[in-house]
C-alpha cells in the first residue's frame, strides 16, 4: 500500500480547501462571465502550482515517484478533456448564462473530488489484496478505449438521468433559473432550480468518467497518495480549462480518437505488467506524444462543414428570477 500517513493527508486536504475557499468566496465572491483572458491566467497558476508540488515529490519521495506523478496528472488531465464537451452540452441543453457557470463548476468539481477520492482508496485497497483485479482492470480499459474510438457521442437527454429523475420526482422544481440560487423558497415550500439540476447533471457525469480515469491512474502507480494528489490537482484545474477553451473545443475533432489510444495503451500496458514492465519514462513520452499527435493533427486537418458550439443561450435576467 502506498503513503498512509495521515497528516500528509490531512495537511494536502487543508491546502486545497484553503485554496477553493479563496478561489469562491475572494476572487469570485461577485458572479461575472470568466473571460479567457482571466480563464488562461487560472490555467497558467494551477498548472505551475502542479508542476511545483511535482517538484516537491520529486525531492521527498524520490524520481520514480514524480514520474508516476506527471504521468497520472498528464493521463487524467488529458482524458477530462471529454468532460468539457459534456458540460458544454448540458450548459447549452439548460441555456445556463456563463456568469453562473462558474459556480456550478465550482460545486461539481468539488463534490467529484470527495467521490474520487473513495474511488481511489478502495482501488488501491482493492489491488493491494487482490492481484487478478490487475487484469480486469486492463481489460476494462482496453474495452472502454476501443469503445470511445468507435461509438458517436450521445447527446445529453436530463429527463434520462436517473438521479434528475428521482430528484424532480419528490421535490418540486422551478421553471425558471432564479440568479444563481440552487434553492428557493415560496409560500413556505422550497424548490429546486434549474441550476441545481444542473449541478446533478455534471456530478454524475463525472462518475461516468471516473470509470475511466481511476482505473487508467491505478495503472500508473498504487501509491493511494499519488494517485488522489495527481487527480485533485487535474480536476482543480479542469474549470478554468474550460472557459479558456469552451469556444474552440470542437477544433480539436481528432483528441477523441487520441484520448481512446490512451486508455488501450494503459490497458495494455496493465495487462502486460507481469511479462512486461514498461519503463515510466516511456510511459509518460507514449502518453505525451499521443495527446500532442491528436492536437497538431485535428490543427493540420480542419474538420469540413463544422458548426460553432452554442455555448450558452443569454436570457433576460428579469425572466430568470420568476416564480415557478
Amino acid at each position: 500500500m502506498a503513503t498512509n500517513n495521515i497528516y500528509f493527508w490531512i495537511l494536502f486536504n487543508a491546502f486545497i480547501l484553503l485554496l477553493l475557499g479563496l478561489d469562491l468566496f475572494v476572487f469570485h465572491r461577485k458572479t461575472h462571465e470568466v473571460k479567457i483572458k482571466e480563464a488562461l491566467g487560472w490555467s497558467v497558476f494551477w498548472i505551475v502550482l502542479s508542476l511545483s508540488f511535482n517538484a516537491l515529490i520529486y525531492y521527498w519521495k524520490g524520481p520514480t515517484a514524480a514520474l508516476e506523478f506527471l504521468t497520472a496528472y498528464l493521463i487524467e488531465k488529458s482524458l477530462s478533456v471529454d468532460n468539457l464537451f459534456v458540460f458544454i452540452m448540458i450548459f447549452s441543453y439548460f441555456q445556463i448564462p456563463v456568469q453562473f457557470q462558474h459556480k456550478v463548476l465550482f460545486w461539481g468539481i468539488l463534490g467529484a473530488l470527495v467521490l474520487r477520492a473513495t474511488f481511489i482508496l478502495v482501488g488501491v485497497a482493492l489491488l493491494a489484496k487482490f492481484h487478478f483485479i490487475m487484469y480486469l482492470l486492463g481489460a476494462f480499459l482496453v474495452f472502454t478505449g476501443i469503445k470511445m474510438a468507435t461509438t458517436e457521442q450521445e447527446e445529453i437527454d436530463p429527463k434520462a438521468n436517473p438521479v434528475v429523475k428521482f430528484i424532480s420526482r419528490y421535490i418540486p422544481v422551478t421553471n425558471t433559473l432564479v440568479g444563481d440560487k440552487f434553492f428557493v423558497k415560496y409560500d413556505k415550500t422550497w424548490f429546486l432550480t434549474p441550476l441545481f439540476i444542473v449541478l446533478i447533471m455534471v456530478e454524475t457525469t463525472d462518475v461516468v468518467f471516473a470509470a475511466d480515469s481511476i482505473p487508467a491512474i491505478l495503472a500508473v502507480s498504487r501509491d493511494s497518495f499519488i494517485v488522489y494528489t495527481s487527480n485533485v490537482f487535474a480536476l482543480l484545474g479542469l474549470r478554468a480549462l474550460y472557459f479558456a477553451l469552451a469556444g474552440i473545443m470542437k477544433l480539436f475533432h481528432y483528441l477523441h480518437y487520441g484520448l481512446s489510444l490512451i486508455l488501450v495503451f494503459i490497458g495494455a500496458k496493465l495487462l502486460l505488467s507481469d511479462i512486461y514492465k514498461i519503463d515510466m519514462v516511456w510511459a509518460l513520452v507514449i502518453v505525451a506524444a499521443i495527446l500532442a499527435g491528436s492536437v497538431l493533427l485535428s490543427l493540420l486537418l480542419p474538420k469540413k462543414g463544422d458548426e460553432k458550439i452554442p455555448i450558452v443561450i443569454e436570457e433576460d435576467q428579469e425572466k430568470n428570477s420568476t416564480k415557478p
